[in-house]
């Protein structure tokens, strides 16, 4: 039987945080060890020149991204870990995917509508003031990213669906006039998947500077927990666990009868100072030994960098001979044999 791909990034500009964990990372490790299916995951620090230009920070992410996903036990040996910029083969495809795809088709990508939907809405004269070339074509970086392994399946949130649905037009378009080269990607999304409210009760995002990061040491770990926002009930007063950012968090990591467990305590009144503490106590220590592993891997870089080295190889192994056969589609190739 043959495996299905299943793909998926992570743009290098920020420190895993809770959100990170439970939303993408947990099911992608679980999924890697799944030996009916042949994982992608890479580190995307193209992308992330997109929006940030602060080189160490992109630096520092890359090597905190993948010590999380090394520490959380990634199953290397299944799955193809590497760094996007390590695979050159991908911006080439960028080139040939770029050549082909109709600039009215980016015109409709969200992100490049609302940056100019804010320019129009602050009254600047030029509606694309502002906004790169990285921003508006990053769905076709995005689709070679995709592309290059024939992914089947990609993995992604329901706001990234637009790109996977970009990426099957521009791979049906090269398909239509080259010739059957790619496989048409399907975006998966999961209804189960977990969205944890941040410390102001927002969506945990670095846009909001609401996080917590995954591995944070103890004391600062409590310190965010303490302030996470919450009503004026008092202990002994009834409380809704559904719309309390502390119990959404909870639930994320615990079992159904330690949920439920908690859920009948908010019916009993738990106080606010109780909840953070049992929130604290449980998160602790799911991620403590992961956390020693983290800190560990953080003194190691060289041990980091040979699993990223070792996925390239994995990657190159495929994308070398397959776009030697796209160059030779589209009439890149020696004059003579």
């Amino acid at each position: 039987m043959t495996k299905a791909t299943v793909l998926t990034g992570i743009t290098t500009t920020g420190t895993p945080h809770l959100g990170n964990y439970v939303g993408a990372i947990r099911p992608a490790i679980s999924a890697s060890k799944d030996p009916n299916v042949s994982p992608f995951y890479f580190l995307a620090d193209y992308h992330a020149l997109i929006k940030c230009q602060e080189p160490e920070r992109v630096r520092q992410s890359s090597l905190e991204i993948a010590a999380t996903w090394l520490a959380l036990g990634l199953d290397t040996s299944n799955a193809v870990f590497y760094r996007q910029s390590d695979v050159p083969e991908i911006m080439e495809l960028t080139w040939l995917l770029t050549c082909v795809t109709s600039k009215g088709l980016m015109n409709r990508a969200h992100a490049y509508k609302a940056a100019v939907a804010e320019n129009e809405q602050s009254g600047e004269n030029d509606p694309d003031k502002g906004i790169t070339m990285g921003l508006f074509s990053y769905p076709i970086l995005m689709a070679a990213d995709i592309l290059m392994f024939n992914a089947h399946k990609v993995p992604v949130g329901k706001d990234q669906i637009q790109h996977i649905e970009m990426a099957r037009d521009i791979a049906g378009r090269f398909n239509h006039i080259y010739g059957e080269h790619f496989v048409i990607p399907e975006a998966v999304t999961s209804e189960n998947a977990a969205t944890l409210a941040g410390m102001d009760g927002r969506k945990m995002s670095k846009s909001y500077n609401n996080t917590i990061p995954l591995f944070e040491p103890e004391k600062k770990l409590k310190k965010l927990i303490n302030k996470i926002k919450t009503n004026s009930l008092e202990p002994g007063e009834p409380k809704d666990p559904d719309t309390c950012t502390l119990f959404g968090i909870y639930q994320a990591f615990a079992t159904a009868p330690e949920v439920a467990e908690i859920r009948q305590r908010y019916a009993e009144g738990i106080g606010w100072g109780e909840m953070k503490s049992v929130l604290f106590e449980y998160i602790n220590e799911h991620i403590a030994p992961s956390r020693e592993r983290y800190e560990a891997l953080l003194q190691a870089p060289h041990h980091i960098e040979e699993q990223l080295q070792e996925g390239a190889e994995k990657a190159r192994a495929v994308s070398v001979p397959f776009m030697k056969e796209l160059r030779k589609a589209v009439g890149i190739s020696k004059i003579t044999a």
